[in-house]
């Protein structure tokens, strides 16, 4: 189970990361920066440890996958970055792999 812990906290620090691109306006604001480059750093790392349980293929589907709808919801409240129909119905598709995996796959380290 640390796998998961660690994947969750990767995940969570990679959504810091990449949402706080916007506000690096060119590299000329030091937070963002250092959220970005702490973020990014501290979230590949953890994910090199989950890879040691999980398989690298199920860790990333689940890492990307959920960072993508997370990123996606931090842009609408932060940005009001609002999503169409279209990319609602894809992130819920991306959800639902995630889920299926966690379900039904034997390779999800269960």
């Amino acid at each position: 189970m640390p796998g998961y812990l660690y994947l969750a906290i990767a995940i969570v620090m990679e959504v810091i990361a990449t949402s706080s691109m916007k506000a690096l306006d060119g590299f000329n604001k030091p937070l963002p920066l250092i959220l970005v480059v702490v973020g990014y750093s501290v979230s590949l790392f953890l994910l090199s440890l989950v890879v040691k349980t999980v398989p690298v293929g199920v860790a990333y589907a689940i890492w990307s996958g959920l960072g993508i709808v997370l990123v996606s919801i931090v842009a609408l409240v932060i940005y009001q970055q609002k999503l169409d129909l279209s990319a609602i119905i894809g992130m819920g598709l991306i959800v639902a792999g995630v889920v299926f995996i966690q379900l039904f796959s034997k390779t999800a380290g269960h």
